[in-house]
């Protein structure tokens, strides 16, 4: 057994964290490895059960977690996003979520055999997906824009509506299926809910005023946030139970659209401190689940539930919601399959199993069972089958690594030819349309826009390109934009060019190499120096590795104004020279560098010399 409350806290953090990790290293889905994770630490082997050490506390930290991951769903809902939606996209947020819900709602009644409250609550909390488990799968599989956006927009979308779904469904329910239905008692839920979305709406301008202001300090504002959030929720749960939800949905949505320059703040905020709640939260609400419970998941009706809302449930409500747009037979299916449940739902439910459960609704305590039966085989079936789905029904792109290069002039549109004629993804984004004209000359494929702006970010499908390479002549903003998407790029995949014109001209390395991004290829070749490159003949040539030329042999072949650019492994896989580089390449690896005329000059004469010895024997 654990020796004490503090140590358990502790285990349950690193538990948690220590499984996205590996989900992270080995590419797996986190949520399986959290809940595998889970199991093992409460069930399995006994070793913590939070809901019976935590006591009184446990529903508190619940509820508390659930509301500010409720927050960070409703932080994403910008109005913007809204109007610049699709018709497929918007049907099956609104209809499709619609259709979903009742289909579930009857599925958990008629298959679970839950009471008419408790299904329309899950029924309600089941038609979200969201981004925690939606965005790494669409990164996985690559899958073609349409289709990409679709589920993406339908997850961010829909995660904040689903919890506020099942609130009103549980208090409807509980008013039509009442012996004496009391009125008066739906009016004030309703006014309780008005309220709790107006001190929700008020929080949120409050507190986005005093950012704007600058009532509240740069280190305050994270806290901040954090207090006001719970505050929110607190406040409103306190007028009428399970409106507090509503509340701080309200108060997120209410930021996401005030277009105050903190959101960005806010979102790395949220970023980091729901993945730390919803990775302690799942290992809590896992280990705490009992053996028998846990059995009761292979029971036949739970086990029906299943395979009817991932096979019936989610396939009608998307071809249903999507009748009349131009989304493809192939598009249907594949949005029709994959619809993940993930840690909201699991977190959520929870927070409802233990509401419901006061209310008098028994059997309320399998809801837990029923949404972690529902997350574990969704996301283990659809995180493994997506990639290999979205092939079949040639809605994948093309399965090498691609890059997004910020930034057009010419080093940059032939470094883009160079790995697009070896099938690699690549894209270059301008904000000047005469920068892009070579590009566009090119067939190259690119986009017109400021790598920074909102717009771009909502219009602009990074999925297909695992690396970002920001090469424009502006070197603060090649760091800038290095270290705005280093979160989603990874640090090992964001570069930027050198902002060296000379050996420390003006710049310290110590300062360049904190503010974000990798020095792509060389340090003492800034942007000037390869555009120079090519205007003096340097060409791109491409080296194969053999057992006979390897690579200590093309060192000591290459001129020494070589530039080295990317070598690509036998495998498929990019990888771009650095100053951080460490690998060395190895037989098979192809080098592309950017070399003088002189060695191309000696490589054609070499081959004419060939040509015309093997002319002369014959």
């Amino acid at each position: 057994m654990i020796p004490s409350l503090l140590f358990e806290i502790t285990l349950i953090g690193l538990l948690g964290i220590g499984s996205q990790w590996l989900a992270w290293r080995y590419r797996l889905p986190a949520i399986v490895v959290m809940s595998i994770t889970g199991l093992l630490a409460g069930p399995i082997i006994g070793l913590i059960n939070p809901e019976e050490d935590f006591g009184a506390l446990y529903s508190p930290i619940i509820s508390v977690a659930v509301a500010i991951i409720l927050f960070e769903g409703s932080l994403n809902l910008s109005f913007k996003e809204l109007r610049g939606l699709g018709k497929p996209v918007f049907r099956i947020s609104t209809v499709g979520a619609f259709i979903a819900w009742i289909l579930g709602s009857l599925t958990a009644h008629y298959i679970a055999g839950l009471s008419w409250a408790v299904a329309f609550v899950i029924g309600g909390l089941f038609i979200v997906t969201g981004p925690t488990v939606i965005m790494p799968l669409l990164r996985q599989s690559k899958l073609k824009p349409r289709p990409a956006k679709i589920l993406k927009w339908e997850g961010i979308i829909v995660d904040p509506i689903g919890a506020l779904l099942a609130v009103f469904a549980f208090e409807i329910i509980v008013f039509i299926t009442a012996s004496n239905p009391d009125e008066s008692a739906l009016l004030l839920f309703f006014a309780a809910s008005i309220f709790a979305a107006i001190f929700g709406w008020a929080c949120g301008r409050g507190l986005g005023w005093m950012f704007e202001t600058g009532h509240v300090p740069e280190f305050l504002k994270s806290p901040a946030v954090v207090v006001v959030v719970i505050f929110c929720f607190t406040g409103a749960d306190l007028i009428m139970h399970e409106t507090g939800l509503l509340s701080v949905t309200a108060m997120g949505i209410t930021l996401a659209n005030m277009g105050i320059s903190s959101i960005s703040d806010m979102r790395h905020f949220k970023e980091n401190i729901s993945i730390l709640l919803i990775s302690t939260i799942f290992i809590m609400l896992t280990a705490s689940l009992e053996p028998e419970t846990l059995l009761h998941i292979f029971s036949p009706n739970i086990i029906g539930y299943v395979l009817l809302m991932m096979f019936i449930v989610r396939p009608l409500s998307i071809f249903l919601s999507t009748i009349g747009t131009r989304l493809t037979f192939n598009e249907k299916a594949l949005v029709g399959w994959i619809a993940p449940r993930g840690i909201v739902a699991l977190t959520v439910s929870g927070y409802f199993a233990t509401v419901l459960t006061d209310a008098g609704y028994e059997d309320a305590s399998i809801l837990t069972t029923l949404t972690f039966a529902l997350v574990f085989f969704t996301v283990v079936a659809h995180g493994f089958s997506i990639s290999w789905l979205a092939r079949k029904l040639n809605l994948s792109m093309e399965g090498k690594p691609g890059a997004l290069i910020v930034g057009s002039n010419p080093f940059t549109v032939e470094l883009a030819k160079s790995l697009s004629k070896s099938k690699f993804p690549v894209i270059i984004v301008d904000s000047s349309w005469e920068n892009l004209r070579k590009a566009r000359e090119a067939g190259l494929p690119v986009y017109h826009g400021n790598m920074l702006s909102e717009q771009t970010e909502y219009n602009l499908d990074t999925i297909p390109y695992d690396y970002l390479l920001a090469a424009t002549d502006d070197h603060a903003f090649n760091s800038l934009v290095c270290t705005t998407f280093m979160p989603e790029y990874g640090r090992t995949n964001v570069f930027k060019v050198s902002p060296y014109t000379q050996l420390n001209n003006g710049y310290s390395s110590g300062v360049v190499s904190k503010v974000g991004g990798r020095i792509l290829f060389d340090k003492n070749f800034s942007m000037d120096d390869l555009n120079d490159k090519l205007k003096n003949g340097y060409v791109f040539r491409q080296t194969t590795l053999t057992s006979q030329y390897n690579y200590k042999n093309y060192l000591a072949d290459k001129d020494e104004s070589t530039v080295f650019l990317y070598l690509i492994k036998p495998s498929g896989l990019l990888k771009f020279y650095s100053e951080e580089m460490r690998t060395v390449p190895a037989i098979g690896d192809k080098v592309v560098s950017l070399t003088p005329p002189t060695k191309e000059k000696e490589k054609i004469r070499s081959r004419v010399e060939n040509q015309r010895k093997t002319n002369e024997n014959k």
